[in-house]
């Protein structure tokens, strides 16, 4: 027996879950055999994600840390049943495999699984996606062998690579395959606006301010617009592009974003380390409005190497809509109305390199295995 087993620990949004379902995906073509688990936390989001991928997946009652004292108090009160869970997890898989190794996609989920991977003798690697990086990561960084990172960090030791992109959010043809396939005109210019995997109610509102707004604009100029909204409810955003006569497609969530990168002329976007590297990957001139809330301004740096190139525009979340309408509403109207410029943010996206970074993990995983 010479079996590979790999736990990927990560969760409470997409980001930290697709990074691992990509290394997966990658370490299944080499080595079919593996045996793997999704560790992951109890969100509705978690579940949703990995059932749909068809992974063995185990939510522990992980919990983010915070200041506030109710929600401390709760962070302490779920870490050591988190770390039990872990342990029991690990414990199953050492006596499945000959080799078990843990990569970490970062965040809260992360972080216990680490703990129990540090008590049952088991290898950590780290892969980080965010600049600066969180309190959880830097923790688990000290406890890694190795610690990849796709952002620009420069800590001794943290190794760079390019991003991580799964299959699904990768165009599978050109704009006009992909828009058939959403029942979208193939001919029509697009624009693609998302929150991430989770939606962003400021981006949502926004957009339907933008589109009551600049209804004849873009009818007159043929848009067609691709809204993921993270909502349970799409009705008030199918009504605001089907109040304005503008052709859309409007779902909560897509599987194959693939199909909506690939599809897109120019997109509205958070700056979560995933959906920056799917515009990476998919050269789509985007204009990010990164989550206002988090106080050390992640998702600004984030997509900050896109802008600096000429790729992508970062303009700032206002929450509201008539305050986002006259700010990156101007900015978004001008890119609208420029094709010329929308193509070359596509061609300083193409000259950004190779998005590889899963094959840079996939190596290390199975070459330090003997594969």
């Amino acid at each position: 027996m010479n079996t590979l087993g790999v736990v990927f620990a990560g969760g409470g949004t997409g980001g930290h879950l697709f990074p691992a379902v990509a290394v997966l995906e990658a370490l299944h073509k080499h080595e079919p055999g593996i045996i793997v688990n999704f560790l992951c936390s109890e969100r509705e989001i978690d579940t949703r994600i990995l059932r749909a991928q068809g992974v063995p997946f185990t939510p522990i009652p992980a919990q983010p840390m915070a200041v506030q004292p109710v929600r401390l108090a709760r962070f302490a009160w779920r870490w050591g049943g988190a770390v039990r869970a872990a342990r029991i997890e690990l414990q199953k898989m050492k006596t499945e495999c000959d080799r078990l190794r843990v990569l970490a996609t970062g965040g809260f989920v992360a972080a216990p699984v680490v703990q129990a991977a540090r008590a049952e003798r088991v290898e950590v690697l780290l892969l980080n996606q965010d600049a600066p990086p969180g309190k959880a990561n830097r923790w688990i960084a000290r406890h890694a062998e190795r610690v990849f990172t796709t952002a620009e960090v420069d800590r001794p030791g943290w190794e760079p690579i390019p991003p991580v992109v799964r299959q699904a959010a990768l165009a599978p043809g050109d704009a006009a395959q992909c828009r058939r396939q959403l029942g979208l005109d193939p001919a029509r210019p697009v624009l693609f606006v998302t929150g991430a995997s989770q939606g962003a109610q400021s981006l949502n509102e926004f957009l339907a301010a933008f589109v009551r707004t600049h209804a004849d604009f873009l009818r007159d100029n043929d848009w067609q617009l691709i809204h993921q909204t993270g909502s349970a409810d799409n009705t008030p955003w199918r009504k605001a592009s089907a109040s304005a006569g503008i052709p859309a497609v409007v779902e909560p969530f897509f599987e194959t974003m693939g199909l909506c990168w690939g599809a897109a002329d120019l997109a509205v976007s958070r700056a979560g380390a995933g959906s920056v590297a799917e515009v990476w990957a998919n050269r789509v001139p985007t204009i990010f409005l990164p989550y206002p809330y988090h106080r050390d301004e992640h998702q600004r740096h984030n997509a900050e190497p896109l802008e600096r190139a000429g790729g992508a525009v970062i303009e700032r979340d206002r929450i509201e809509a008539e305050a986002n309408l006259a700010d990156a509403g101007v900015r978004l109207l001008g890119l609208l109305s420029e094709p010329t410029k929308r193509a070359a943010m596509r061609e300083v996206l193409a000259e950004l390199g190779p998005v590889d970074g899963v094959a840079r993990l996939t190596s290390v995983l199975l070459a330090e295995h003997g594969l």
